[in-house]
């Protein structure tokens, strides 16, 4: 499968703590596609429309249907938009989460915190979180977008039209809050994040991975990041088509430091499967809040013009043979109401003074065919 797989529309970066499709406590019933995948579609000779029509029928939450363009700027890091991120939290508003400095929104006036009210004239509580960050970057450079927002509650709403802008997503953030640690936060996993967290981890004595807010996306770059830290062995396996497959580290990762995973409620898809493998595995301490609770697989399919669909596969499963779908990855160390940076520090503190001097132990064999850094 020349694409490899994704983890669906997560690849909309950017939406903070429990912004992504129903909130916490959803009593949604399981899709029909998590029961029955569907046929590969590698080659269909379909309308934008048609494919749309299609992902509006499939009763797949996490379809998407995605033009040439979005498709190569959302895996490379690259996407037309307007710079906003969005946060909605259950039964409440939608809120602008962050702005990125000098995208089109800043330029607007645009501030973290303001509410957006409307999309295109559509109330944004009407809509998905995934429906309003897609109209958001529903077009390409140069094409406009309105939106409301309101500052104070129960104060005016401003109406502005925004021009999207093409944007380089900041995958991959580095700073060293403790001499000899690195802080590596991870906001999404696009082509080539794998390279940049070995780069940053390469000189640490300790390492705070931080994955708050990480929304997932290319399966390759995140078991091509557990093999950073682990040293061959399993990473996840699953069910696609009625076949068992398995996802496996490469070997000669650093396996010796210590390595604390930050992880939230917006800790999503691919992100879960790592922090999930590393804690499995006995490789990472987690610290934070329960993430969010997306276990599901997507492929997506090249169409005929080139347009990509994305529709569910199925389920994954941690090396354990954990499910994080509707209940998430608990934290070893709940960060309750502490700041979780503080606290992480401070469990690496804890991990750094009791590591043994000589190297780890070598990893569990993977169960199955290795499958590298590469999606099957």
């Amino acid at each position: 499968m020349t694409l490899g797989l994704v983890f669906g529309a997560v690849l909309f970066a950017g939406a903070a703590s429990g912004a992504w499709g129903e909130p916490e406590g959803s009593t949604r019933a399981p899709s029909s596609s998590d029961a029955r995948p569907p046929a590969d579609l590698t080659g269909a000779d379909l309308t934008p429309q048609q494919a749309r029509q299609l992902v509006g029928s499939s009763g797949d939450r996490w379809a998407a249907y995605l033009s040439p363009q979005q498709y190569a700027d959302l895996t490379g890091g690259r996407y037309a938009g307007v710079g906003l991120s969005v946060d909605r939290e259950a039964g409440g508003p939608t809120l602008v989460a962050e702005v990125l400095p000098g995208s089109p929104a800043a330029r607007a006036g645009i501030a973290a915190g303001e509410r957006l009210v409307t999309v295109d004239g559509t109330p944004a509580e009407q809509l998905p979180v995934t429906e309003v960050v897609s109209r958001l970057r529903g077009g390409p450079a140069g094409s406009a977008v309105a939106v409301g927002v309101r500052g104070d509650e129960g104060g005016p709403v401003r109406q502005l039209t925004l021009t999207r802008a093409e944007l380089a997503a900041r995958e991959v953030e580095v700073d060293h809050p403790a001499p000899g640690v690195a802080r590596i936060a991870v906001h999404a996993f696009t082509e080539g994040v794998a390279d940049q967290v070995r780069a940053a981890a390469a000189d640490a004595r300790g390492v705070v991975l931080d994955l708050r807010g990480n929304s997932g996306g290319l399966v390759a770059e995140a078991v091509a990041t557990a093999s950073v830290f682990l040293d061959g062995g399993p990473v996840a396996s699953y069910q696609a088509n009625g076949e068992h497959r398995e996802l496996t580290a490469t070997g000669g990762g650093s396996t010796p430091v210590p390595l604390v995973v930050l992880v939230d409620g917006g800790t999503m898809s691919a992100a879960e499967l790592l922090a999930g493998a590393l804690q499995d595995r006995g490789r990472a301490v987690l610290v934070g809040s329960r993430t969010f609770g997306k276990g599901t697989v997507q492929q997506p399919s090249r169409l005929a013009d080139g347009s990509v669909l994305e529709l569910t596969v199925g389920r994954y499963q941690t090396p354990a043979g954990r499910s994080p779908e509707g209940t998430g990855v608990q934290p070893d160390v709940p960060a309750a109401g502490e700041d979780p940076r503080a606290l992480a520090l401070r469990v690496l503190e804890g991990l750094s003074s009791s590591a043994p001097a000589s190297p780890a132990a070598p990893a569990a064999p993977a169960s199955g065919p290795p499958a590298g850094s590469a999606a099957p």
